[in-house]
């Protein structure tokens, strides 16, 4: 969206006042989340939304980022500024009503944002209550505006800065010396509420590249300046917007038809702005991506209630106008048409409806009708006028109809064979005594060999074990009646008690925490990366819920004297061998298999022993249960889904079908291999 020249109203009397901000720093979690790395990132989200407002009301096209150092955030648009004029209630700056009042802005009342991403106005004054400091300078009418916050309290009143002068200075690199008007926001996270306070520039170019599609002609210019050795910089422009969005997310990956559906229309009795982009992949997964007023919503809400309404009744009713459909056959289901469709749904709205300060879900009732009736007349006239389009979408729907009904079968068979057996659990899992899931684990783990170490070394009041021969399927490239017909990935969806695609039921997990514990070399981090496509394609809630953790085994025992020592990664061992005075002393080949590297240290007449670790059958159980299964002195890695769309992309490259993206991945990232440390 263009900025717009007009500049229309927008002063103190549209900054409505709900209530205070007291409760944000007691209770940051009801506000932003939580307060690890999710939280800590939402407060740029929430700076960034305002921005993006601006844009969605033209009177912004361009919006910067800097991360620099000591992890301090600058967040500067081009828009008209927040008003600085008293407020007639609170008697004070606009501004500082705004960074200081919950629920103040300019997204109430009349004539200061028609839509806007921000929710109830609270965001940018949750980021002042959660930042240790918080400055913001403001351009209107010819002038710089600057007020100063420590932990949400304003230093001093709003002070002005007096008149300013374009400078011509390259705008990429000092914006805001180029802006005639508009706001800049810097902050630094508050370390006394934040467990995590390093930003991931990985997961700030993701959201923000995201944010550029959905507003499209606005340009998105993001500095990370925190290693002044290796500044890095990006810049995002897209004219296509969110029909780009689609090709982008789709990849590598390979059409079933030439033509992007793509409409945007506003909604006349509603007045809900909706656009929608999707096509047809040769995948079998969906990536369907739904957006309200520019945010996320990743439980969907009306808009996607709408959407797969309109797109299962429209190709129903093409399919049967063209007689594709016989008059016996069944309707295609919603669940037909997922398979390999990617889509982006926007709907822009006056009064957002959602579920919670995270924006998860979009509760408003009007927005179902609008999606679904512009979907259905738009659609319908894209398959009647792209008929070789429309014939690869049935096709494909239909086939994925014929698998859905034998991986019924196939899933009906296993549940008869559990009621024919009494629900009995497999045979090869070693199951826990506690029958409460809150404190129960499982640890699935590589071979017998391991299997029995893990069963011999567990607490087996609360862990259960459950060994895997070899490699279970690639479910990437599986549809699900197979994947139900495979012993390993039967064993561990029947183990874990919840079934698997619609008849998965969350409440019905027998544990807790789900722990892969895999040998430290190619093969097991193969099995690793196997099972994790198995969850995150088919038991997704079990990631989104927090369930899944990675085990740390340690690579080396170090025994200098009588003490030793476990080291669970290269840099632990360098580290230790340098403080001792080892710094000469290799680990032998030999010692690969489980043998020991040694040598007197001179002048302490004390032996020292390093062991390495292939395989977790090498550790006898003793060492198995202290090193890596202890609860008290145990490393596990959390697994979730911080990007789906990065997640989705990688799973897709280096376990699908295609062999040239996979190729080409391994050869861009093949600088970062050790190749010494391949099964090769």
């Amino acid at each position: 969206m263009a900025k717009t020249n007009a500049k229309s109203t927008y002063d103190a009397s549209q900054i409505t006042i709900l209530e205070g901000l007291e409760a944000v720093r007691r209770r940051p979690g009801m506000y932003i989340g939580n307060t690890a790395g999710e939280g800590l990132h939402h407060l740029i989200w929430e700076v960034v939304d305002n921005s993006f407002d601006e844009a969605m009301a033209g009177q912004c096209d361009q919006v910067v980022l800097r991360l620099l150092p000591e992890e301090i955030i600058e967040v500067i648009d081009n828009g008209r500024g927040i008003p600085v004029d008293m407020h007639p209630v609170t008697k004070v700056s606009a501004l500082e009503t705004v960074l200081t009042k919950l629920h103040a802005g300019g997204k109430f009342g009349e004539g200061g944002y028609d839509k806007s991403g921000g929710l109830h106005g609270v965001g940018v004054s949750v980021v002042n209550a959660l930042s240790e400091w918080l400055r913001v300078e403001v351009r209107r009418e010819g002038h710089t505006y600057f007020q100063e916050y420590h932990t949400g309290k304003p230093v001093a009143p709003v002070k002005d800065m007096g008149k300013f002068k374009k400078s011509d200075k390259d705008l990429y690199n000092t914006p805001e010396d180029a802006f005639e008007t508009g706001t800049k926001v810097s902050f630094k996270a508050d370390a006394s509420i934040f467990t995590v306070t390093t930003y991931k520039w990985d997961k700030v170019i993701t959201h923000l590249r995201q944010q550029a599609y959905l507003n499209r002609s606005v340009k998105l210019i993001i500095f990370d300046k925190r290693d002044e050795a290796n500044p890095q910089k990006y810049v995002f422009y897209f004219e296509g917007g969110i029909k780009a969005y689609v090709q982008y997310l789709n990849g590598q990956a390979t059409p079933k038809h030439d033509n992007i559906f793509y409409i945007q229309k506003k909604h006349e009795e509603t007045g809900v702005d909706v656009e929608i982009a999707l096509r047809y992949v040769e995948e079998y997964s969906e990536l369907l991506l739904p957006f309200a007023n520019n945010i996320i919503n990743p439980e969907g809400g009306s808009h996607v209630n709408g959407f797969r309404a309109a797109l299962t009744k429209t190709i129903n009713k093409y399919a049967r106008a063209k007689n594709i459909l016989k008059e016996k056959d069944e309707n295609l289901t919603v669940d037909d048409l997922k398979e390999g469709l990617t889509c982006v749904l926007s709907v822009k709205i006056s009064d957002p409806q959602f579920e919670g300060q995270t924006k998860a879900k979009l509760g408003n009732a009007e927005v179902k009708p609008a999606v679904e009736q512009i979907m259905n007349d738009y659609f319908y006239i894209f398959l009647e006028e792209h008929p070789r389009d429309a014939e690869a979408i049935v096709k494909k729907a239909f086939l994925a109809a014929s698998a859905r009904r034998a991986a019924r079968l196939a899933r009906e068979s296993v549940l008869r064979k559990g009621v024919l057996e009494g629900l009995t659990l497999p045979g090869k899992l070693a199951d826990c005594s506690t029958r409460s899931a809150e404190i129960s684990e499982l640890y699935i783990v590589e071979g017998d060999s391991a299997g029995g170490s893990a069963k011999q070394g567990r607490n087996r009041e609360f862990q259960a074990i459950l060994p895997l021969r070899g490699k279970i399927l690639n479910v990437e490239k599986a549809r699900l009646d197979k994947i139900l017909a495979n012993n390993e990935v039967k064993n561990l969806i029947v183990a874990l008690g919840t079934n698997i695609g619609d008849q998965f039921d969350i409440e019905k997990l027998r544990y807790h925490k789900i722990i892969i514990m895999t040998d430290a070399d190619v093969d097991g981090a193969h099995i690793r990366t196997l099972l994790l496509t198995l969850f995150y394609r088919y038991l997704p809630e079990l990631l989104l819920k927090g369930h899944v953790y990675i085990a740390q085994p340690p690579l080396y025992r170090v025994q200098m004297g009588k003490q030793i020592d476990w080291m669970y990664d290269d840099d632990a061992l360098e580290a230790f061998k340098k403080k001792n005075g080892l710094d000469k002393l290799e680990v032998e080949e030999g010692a690969e298999e489980g043998e020991e590297a040694e040598e007197v240290k001179p002048g302490k007449n004390s032996r020292v022993r390093i062991q390495r670790y292939k395989g977790l059958g090498e550790m006898n159980p003793d060492q198995l249960w202290s090193t890596t299964m202890n609860p008290e002195n145990r490393i596990l890695k959390l697994v979730n889904i911080e990007e789906a769309i990065a997640a989705d992309q990688i799973f897709d490259i280096l376990m699908g079908d295609e062999v040239a993206p996979r190729k080409k991945f391994i050869q861009a990232h093949s600088a970062n291999l050790e190749l010494d440390k391949l099964d090769i």
